[in-house]
């Protein structure tokens, strides 16, 4: 790369709006009145208070609090739609069948695929076309016809959606979802909720937030060319040689190298290791960093 552009090449911008992305997701209905009580014992959100048609977003953890996959959970007259947006929607699945008794009064209806259409524009409400982007998206089946509005606009290409993904900090299988990561590390403060009482992983968060906190968060990285950026799984080493980190997913370009990185506590202000360059991703919401 030239020096001239590569002094003012920006890793990080967006491409001009309009644009749009898409997602495979899973759909979940659950009828009965104790949906929403089944969906707060088993997620990270306080979730009982959901009037219908309110919606939240939660995790689903394990009893250690690794973060298995992102939802958003819409309360309904019938009970609750679950919408796994990160994650396997049929692992989910099991899990919830696996804990419901007759006395919940609950039932699981059939998982549905869907993909979700996100339209990235300038107008349109926060957040609106997901991954922390404004506008509006839908959800439709693979063999839907798509509405006017995404027809008119070019899709992003694989690889710069999933460039997209490492930009706002959207953690995605394997690296970053059943991996041994907690929600805290991964920029999801807003998705956890720590006074709501008992649920699976619970005990790990509350003693992640009223100790020490996390031993490593989550950053975004870009290599540039001629700079080496270790493969996802691979550790980071300090200027000693000490550990500071390790890559989670990365991919290689014709401008360098992109990824997503998880930064131990004493490398947190870290924004250059010997050329590669950090920086908080765009979604992420840390209590403190």
């Amino acid at each position: 790369m030239n020096p001239a552009i590569a002094s003012s090449f920006d890793p990080w911008a967006l491409p001009p709006l309009p644009w749009r992305f898409c997602i495979e997701v899973s759909r979940i209905a659950i009828h009965g009145k104790g949906s929403l009580r089944l969906l707060h014992g088993q997620t990270s959100q306080a979730l009982l208070d959901l009037a219908p048609g309110e919606q939240r977003a939660t995790c689903f953890v394990n009893a250690t609090a690794w973060l298995a996959a992102l939802a958003e959970v819409t309360a309904s007259e019938a009970g609750a739609e679950l919408l796994v947006t990160a994650g396997a929607g049929a692992e989910v699945y099991r899990a919830l069948d696996r804990v419901i008794f007759p006395a919940d009064q609950v039932q699981l209806q059939a998982l549905e695929t869907l993909l979700w259409h996100g339209l990235v524009e300038e107008q349109g409400p926060e957040n609106g076309a997901g991954w922390g982007l404004a506008g509006r998206h839908w959800l439709l089946s693979a063999e839907a016809p798509l509405p006017a509005a995404l027809q008119q606009v070019q899709p992003l290409g694989a690889d710069l959606q999933e460039l997209l993904r490492y930009r706002q900090g959207i953690p995605a299988a394997p690296g970053e979802l059943n991996a041994g990561i907690n929600p805290f590390e991964l920029g999801l403060d807003g998705r956890v909720s720590l006074d709501k009482g008992c649920y699976l992983g619970q005990e790990t968060l509350a003693k992640l937030h009223s100790r020490a906190g996390v031993k490593q968060q989550l950053r975004r990285c870009y290599a540039p060319p001629g700079v080496l950026l270790p493969q996802a799984g691979a550790a980071l080493l300090g200027p000693k040689g000490e550990r500071a980190g390790s890559i989670t997913s990365c991919q290689v370009g014709p401008q360098g190298t992109w990824g997503l990185a998880l930064l131990r506590r004493d490398w947190f202000e870290c924004e250059n290791l010997a050329g590669v360059q950090f920086s908080l991703p765009a979604a992420a919401s840390f209590s403190s960093h």
